[in-house]
């Protein structure tokens, strides 16, 4: 579901981008009052990046030869409410894009949008109708499960969108799939295969926390506390142990293929806005290590990336240690 760079038009670019900074400004306002009254939040938000961004190395095959992966974003917003899911999220995927080439620099406001932006609010939106409803469980599956699919759904209609709005000469400059490809394609994995495994994760998760911790759920009228962190560092470790797991899966998603990839599949008629779009060579790019065996870089990218969120979470509680903390 990462769009990568030279698959929507800058101007595609530049309207998500729009469409998604005011929901990043208002969650950084939402998250720096909650930070306020309780500034053990802060480890919170690293978990929570964490969490993401281990969940989506691990790739699953899909019909048609592509693949797909979770991405947490409901689960993320019933531990950590929607604002705080949508901040952690953000930055997951900005280090995937900037660290690990996951995900195009020039998209990163598509990607925000849909993954996330769309995915907690969509997903704590079903779950919290069903909590009223005394149905949990049921909104944690329903929640996640729709989240997902609604994100890949926008994926898709902005990928098809481009043959329609920006060509030259009758031949599309970017993503050459049209709606009738794209979306089928983008709701086909996803409802057939991603989707459930997004349920899985995150059903598995949130039953794992009410259990040792059936506080820490997120709910507007409370105040979260940490006191699961260290048991949930085990679920981290675990996710880091196995993630090679992902590099089991063959084949890359729908509508993320390098302009090679692409020009196997269109007989060598790559779009000329992907031909010679913009190029970033990330330093860590497909979570590779220099020198290392494919499996053991998977591995060290994710401890990478989860010290790295630890790191950034220190740095928030440290600037908010002065805060009367109310756990």
């Amino acid at each position: 579901m990462h769009i990568p760079d030279n698959y929507l038009s800058p101007a595609s670019c530049a309207v998500l981008a729009v469409a998604a900074a005011p929901v990043i400004v208002l969650s950084v306002k939402k998250v720096k009052v909650q930070l306020k009254e309780n500034k053990e939040l802060a480890p919170m938000l690293g978990i929570a990046a964490s969490l993401s961004f281990l969940l989506m190395m691990f790739n699953v095959p899909v019909p048609g030869g592509t693949t797909a992966h979770a991405v947490g974003g409901t689960l993320l917003a019933i531990l950590i409410g929607p604002y705080a899911a949508s901040l952690a999220l953000t930055v997951a995927l900005l280090l995937q894009a900037f660290l690990f080439g996951d995900g195009g620099i020039l998209a990163l406001g598509a990607n925000i949008f849909n993954m996330a932006i769309v995915m907690p609010f969509v997903g704590y939106a079903i779950y919290s109708l069903f909590r009223k409803h005394h149905q949990e469980t049921l909104g944690v599956i329903v929640g996640s499960y729709l989240s997902i699919n609604a994100a890949a759904f926008l994926a898709g209609v902005e990928l098809g969108l481009q043959p329609l709005i920006a060509s030259e000469a009758g031949q599309p400059l970017y993503n050459p799939y049209g709606l009738s490809i794209t979306v089928p394609a983008m709701l086909g994995a996803h409802l057939l295969v991603a989707g459930w495994v997004e349920a899985f994760f995150t059903v598995v998760i949130y039953r794992f926390v009410k259990q040792v911790a059936p506080a820490e759920l997120y709910t507007p009228s409370t105040v979260n506390t940490t006191s699961f962190v260290k048991k949930i560092r085990w679920v981290l470790l675990a996710l880091i142990v196995l993630s090679p797991l992902g590099l089991l899966a063959n084949g890359t998603a729908f509508g993320e293929w390098s302009a090679e990839e692409l020009g196997s599949l269109l007989h060598g008629k790559v779009p000329t806005g992907i031909k010679n779009g913009f190029s970033f060579e990330a330093l860590f790019s497909d979570y590779t290590i220099p020198g290392t065996k494919i499996a053991i870089g998977y591995i060290l990218s994710a401890v990478t990336a989860v010290l790295i969120f630890y790191i950034i979470s220190k740095i928030i509680r440290s600037m908010n240690g002065e805060k009367t903390s109310h756990a």
